[in-house]
């Protein structure tokens, strides 16, 4: 029998309410199996601990953190309590950097049923490799001088180490899929880190002479994207362009809310978290209608980390046919509530 211990972070305005049902339909999976159980322990580490005891999590929670397969994390934020670079700086980003969650993945894909924004958005199945711990979101830096001479420096790094890694992960990916690489660069405006990044994406690509590849400016990428998504597979991208790229994935599906993330540690020393890529979303917390399908979805890329990959094609075959029947929340233009969209992919789930 085999057994996954996840620990549970709902967080704060929605997280609370679409995190219960997706492990509803990890059990559900887990039964179909007939081999395999999930241990859930949930944690209130969110905004409102932070109002309570001045912190977002308590001073031994990345040690209880490290005992899990992996955490399974709703959305965090609510400004009303407490400024966004504290509870994302303190949670999310400590937890990604602390436990060398060195990759951050995230696909997208037409699905009918869900309008796109695109004209003609043709079959598009892609999925970005985005390099996670360094990069343009480093910390290094800082501010000097004060008034009209006050100054801001940023200080950007990459490493071979951090960018191969990322690239051959995209490598092997897509040996697995349709066989290409695409690598988002912006060496003919950055001088020093984007021609290094080049440079390893070139010695890469020699380990795999059966993918193929092409390097795209970030800027022409973002408008590839919008006019012309089908023709990519794989791509790999650093911190910022990956997290501007993503995003972009998820509107030209067509919501937000059924886009999920996977933050993958490679070395097996601490766990991968998983997270969708939507907000909190206080604006309708509480209501009962928020969509629960960008955190089963994410559950879906859990199951993959496992190697469960046929029981995380059942939740995905689910997931697709539940929307394609519109048995879905408004957003996406239902009429259903949380609860019921999450019935009807249980349902799903039983008749296959």
């Amino acid at each position: 029998m085999k057994k996954f211990d996840v620990a549970c972070m709902p967080g704060d305005g929605i997280g609370v309410e679409v995190v219960p049902e997706a492990m509803r339909v990890l059990e559900a999976v887990a039964k179909i199996h007939g081999g395999m159980t999930f241990s859930f322990d949930t944690f209130d580490w969110n905004c409102d601990y932070y109002v309570k005891h001045g912190r977002m999590m308590p001073e031994d929670g990345l040690d209880r953190l490290s005992q899990y397969d992996s955490v399974f994390l709703g959305a965090i934020g609510d400004v009303t309590k407490v400024p966004d670079h504290i509870s994302v700086w303190e949670s999310i980003l400590t937890i990604r950097r602390e436990f060398e969650q060195v990759l951050n993945i995230r696909p997208a894909k037409i699905i009918q049923g869900v309008h796109s924004p695109l004209v003609n958005p043709k079959e598009f199945d892609l999925i970005v490799v985005r390099e996670n711990s360094e990069g343009e979101y480093s910390t290094v830096g800082g501010k000097m001088y004060k008034g009209k001479d006050e100054i801001a420096v940023q200080n950007n790094f990459f490493s071979r180490r951090a960018m191969s890694e990322a690239m051959h992960y995209a490598f092997e990916l897509a040996n697995k899929r349709k066989g290409h690489v695409t690598s988002a660069t912006k060496s003919n405006g950055i001088y020093h880190s984007m021609p290094f990044w080049d440079e390893v994406f070139q010695e890469v690509s020699s380990d795999y002479p059966d993918i193929q590849t092409d390097s795209q400016h970030i800027d022409a990428l973002v408008a590839f994207f919008v006019t012309d998504p089908a023709r990519f597979d794989v791509i790999v991208a650093s911190n910022l362009f990956g997290d501007i790229l993503t995003d972009l994935g998820a509107g030209i599906m067509g919501s937000v809310g059924i886009a999920p993330a996977a933050n993958i540690n490679l070395n097996g020393k601490y766990p991968s978290m998983f997270e969708p890529v939507h907000g909190s979303a206080p604006d309708i917390a509480g209501k009962g209608i928020a969509n629960p399908i960008g955190q089963i979805w994410t559950a879906k890329l859990m199951l993959d980390h496992f190697g469960e990959t046929e029981l995380g094609d059942l939740v995905m075959d689910a997931i697709e046919q539940v929307i394609q029947s519109k048995r879905t929340t408004t957003d996406i233009g239902g009429t259903l509530s949380t609860k019921e969209v999450t019935e009807e992919i249980l349902s799903e789930l039983n008749n296959n």
